[in-house]
């Protein structure tokens, strides 16, 4: 089964005071790019965000984005009374030497000193987490239903590009015979163009004509070609991820492919090779999307 290494995610938890929505975003990459933006109230629990998501998405470039919509603050402020009776002794006698009775005068000028304001992050609730990492493993498993369905359709692109690559390899075969005897027949007329001038071995030139042939002779090349396309086939229904495996697999095919263009020695043939070429380097780009 082949996954696409394109998705989204998206799922989201009601709590008493808060709504939590988790987006998550994949690109390709060839390992695991994890980029996490969560809420300071949650950042000490970072690292097990990243172990969940690690353990269930093995490649690419992951964007996890935690959006928190709260009635109450995440913060908690308190006024600090140790500082504003410090605040407050030191300044009583000074308001006292300047006739200074007001009181509401002093306390405000008090508390725009440092200090006599402290606010604190809130306390994680363990209870409330154990429902946003529920909602982080339905994200998670959104982003996956997304890429399976990339995937079928991956699927049935590789499909047809590699059936195409067979179908122009069917047809190098009539193209072949009409080459060998093109050649033969060239050889022949080169040589009897010479026939006056040197004395030929017949028997020889049949040998040294059968050797060359052998060299400009595909059927190796097809036979590797072909085994290499059922491994292709194959290694797309395995069930683990077969991205890499499938970008090696084109790689080998590509060989192939390479060695009948340079023994073509025919315009036809060397068409068709193109083609096929043409067939394999869509490969190649969309085997970069599979997980």
């Amino acid at each position: 089964m082949i996954f696409s290494m394109t998705g989204y995610g998206k799922a989201t938890c009601l709590l008493p005071n808060k709504k939590i929505t988790i987006e998550m975003k994949s690109l390709n990459s060839k390992q695991l790019d994890l980029n996490v933006r969560i809420p300071s109230l949650y950042r000490e629990k970072e690292i097990e965000v990243r172990n969940e998501v690690s353990a269930r998405l093995l490649r690419g470039k992951v964007d996890v984005s935690f959006y928190v919509e709260s009635a109450i603050s995440d913060k908690v402020t308190q006024i600090n009374r140790q500082v504003i009776e410090g605040y407050h002794r030191q300044l009583m006698p000074i308001a006292q030497d300047l006739n200074l009775s007001n009181s509401s005068d002093l306390l405000s000028i008090i508390m725009s000193l440092p200090e006599t304001v402290k606010t604190e992050q809130a306390e994680l609730d363990e209870q409330e987490w154990a429902s946003i990492k529920t909602t982080l493993i339905q994200a998670i498993e959104q982003l996956n239903d997304f890429r399976r369905q990339e995937g079928d359709a991956l699927k049935r692109e590789l499909q047809g590009r590699v059936e195409r690559i067979t179908q122009l390899m069917s047809e190098v075969e009539p193209h072949e015979k009409a080459r060998i005897e093109k050649i033969k027949t060239r050889l022949h007329e080169n040589l009897q163009e010479l026939a006056g001038k040197f004395s030929v071995d017949d028997n020889r030139f049949e040998q040294e004509l059968i050797f060359y042939l052998e060299k400009l002779d595909i059927t190796e090349e097809k036979v590797r070609l072909t085994n290499h396309i059922q491994y292709f086939y194959e290694t797309m229904n395995e069930a683990e991820a077969s991205g890499k495996k499938l970008g090696f697999i084109a790689q080998e095919m590509g060989r192939e492919i390479n060695t009948m263009g340079s023994k073509a020695n025919d315009a036809a043939m060397q068409r068709i090779v193109i083609q096929m070429k043409d067939e394999l380097e869509k490969i190649k780009e969309q085997s970069l999307n599979v997980l």
